[in-house]
């Protein structure tokens, strides 16, 4: 079990945990993720790694409620516990001196993003950071990303805070001003990172996407997060998160991520139903969890 040592609403819908987990947090890398378990018959479910503490032996992720699991890990509080958290998984970010490095997130993308950022500013690259979300409520880490970037800039797509616009009409403005951009990462809803790539694809500027795709084991075994570079697949377990946005298939993701779409609404619906009973069943569990030999029988 992992114990959760904090835990704090970050933004509409998302939640920030700090959970102990030491041999993860020496091992941690920015770009790498975890894949955690509430409970023995709970989906496998991949979280990027927002940052580690080594000395305490503890990570925090960040979790923005969309589907039946992320919804209930969200009602869990200080003191609660996770089944499993397995990692660190996945390729870090390539972090070098690139030049003047631009950092697309969207809302939650922020947290995933932010320790490479980080990494890309110690590496004495010029970080330009550009945040984007529906509204002000789903703006999240705005200290933080200040302190990760030279320049920053927040956009809503409803002008209630930043800039109206797109992350893209950012980084629009930002090569129409003759701008020279050496690196670029995005990281948040498909249609965005596609969005990104065709911008940048045509320009030659080095562009990666970080892909949440359809995980189960994390080790590529299952074939559920495969992509599509070209005519050749990875897996995004294991050969990314992160992949050259100019090779990336973004339909054939798409499709991808949308294969158990029923499913995750009927179960959502389900959950909400019954919010405290499971929420009441996993304190349970928590409280009196299998012996060792039995979870692996």
């Amino acid at each position: 079990m992992f114990r959760i040592v904090t835990a704090r609403t970050a933004g509409l819908n998302i939640r920030q945990f700090t959970v102990e987990a030491p041999r993860i947090a020496r091992k941690q890398r920015p770009g790498q993720f975890v894949i955690l378990r509430l409970h023995e018959r709970g989906e496998r479910i991949p979280l990027t790694i927002k940052s580690a503490d080594p000395a305490a032996g503890t990570i925090t992720i960040v979790v923005q409620a969309v589907g039946k699991t992320t919804s209930l890990l969200n009602c869990l509080e200080a003191g609660d516990s996770i089944l499993d958290v397995v990692g660190p998984l996945g390729q870090p970010s390539e972090i070098r001196k690139y030049g003047t490095a631009v950092i697309l997130a969207g809302s939650v993308g922020t947290a995933m993003a932010l320790p490479t950022a980080r990494a890309l500013k110690e590496a004495d690259n010029h970080v330009v950071f550009i945040q984007g979300a529906r509204s002000r409520g789903m703006v999240v880490f705005e200290d933080e990303v200040l302190a990760a970037s030279h320049e920053a800039y927040i956009l809503t797509d409803d002008g209630s805070f930043g800039e109206r616009g797109l992350v893209t009409t950012k980084l629009n403005d930002l090569l129409a001003a003759g701008r020279k951009l050496d690196f670029v990462l995005a990281v948040g809803p498909v249609p965005m990172m596609r969005a990104v790539a065709q911008i940048t694809a045509p320009l030659g500027i080095k562009t990666m996407v970080s892909l949440n795709s359809v995980m189960v084991d994390g080790t590529g075994m299952c074939g559920g997060c495969r992509v599509l570079l070209g005519k050749q697949s990875k897996f995004a377990c294991v050969d990314g998160p992160e992949f050259d946005a100019s090779l990336v298939n973004f339909d054939v993701l798409m499709q991808r991520n949308a294969m158990y779409r029923k499913q995750e609404c009927q179960a959502l619906k389900s959950f909400e139903q019954h919010k405290q009973e499971e929420l009441a069943a996993l304190r349970a569990i928590a409280a009196h969890p299998a012996p060792e030999e039995d979870r692996h029988a």
